[in-house]
């Protein structure tokens, strides 16, 4: 088994795509966001963005990882978004792995294209409380989804944010936003995304505190638990029930 490294993934959305396609693909749709002059903003759905935290409290002493669901919208207004859906908690161990990956992405995909949502971001979660490094694994794997999404979100744990969230009322997300430049690196955009990151329901957070207090987090699962039990749902479809 190998640590992913610059090998595309062999996703259905990039299989009949070159990587000479796929970045100039990228670069248009860069230019027609730019010629709309709106600023491209991200929104995720209160049960995605709840989910992804709750893995990573269930692992607070792993790197955990996972995959937002969505889709591009506005393309003709001057306000175009990426509307987050939902997400899946991939794993806890050994995360830089590529076959296990492979599979999680591939089933993934599957699932979600008979909704019309498709992979449009990635979630990381740093092992140590201190680390706000955005690590080589978690680019990596955000570039093979910028590959065939370029707009494509990166949003990594922000813990000294997740600590205060008992402490005030703060609606904004746990989380950093980045995304890729001019350069195709990844950088933070503003202060944890500014306004470029939202949670589409205000009182997300709430609702969060009030699932860290009552252990929610016991209940997920990942696809680290289902690649060990089948019977592990890495959907979570009772998780909100």
């Amino acid at each position: 088994m190998r640590i992913i490294s610059v090998s595309p993934i062999p996703t259905a959305s990039v299989l009949n795509l070159t990587p000479a396609h796929q970045n100039h693909l990228s670069l248009l749709l860069r230019d027609s966001l730019s010629q709309m002059g709106g600023e491209l903003r991200y929104e995720i759905e209160q049960n995605a963005y709840i989910k992804l935290v709750l893995h990573a409290l269930k692992h607070k002493t792993s790197a955990v990882n996972g995959v937002l669901l969505g889709r591009f919208s506005g393309e003709d207004t001057s306000n175009p978004v990426v509307e987050v859906v939902d997400s899946v908690p991939l794993f806890h161990s050994q995360i830089g792995l590529l076959p296990p990956l492979e599979i999680a992405l591939i089933m993934i995909e599957e699932y979600y294209a008979s909704q019309g949502l498709s992979i449009v971001g990635y979630f990381h979660a740093n092992e140590r409380f201190d680390d706000f490094e955005l690590g080589n694994v978690a680019k990596n794997i955000g570039d093979h989804i910028n590959r065939y999404f370029p707009q494509a979100a990166l949003l990594l744990l922000d813990n000294k944010k997740l600590e205060a969230l008992a402490k005030g009322k703060d609606r904004n997300p746990v989380m950093q936003l980045y995304t890729k430049d001019a350069t195709r690196s990844w950088k933070l955009v503003g202060s944890g995304g500014g306004n470029q990151l939202s949670i589409k329901e205000p009182s997300a957070n709430i609702l969060l505190l009030d699932y860290i207090s009552s252990e929610k987090w016991q209940d997920i699962a990942d696809f680290d638990n289902h690649l060990d039990d089948i019977s592990k749902d890495w959907l979570n479809s009772e998780l909100f029930k």
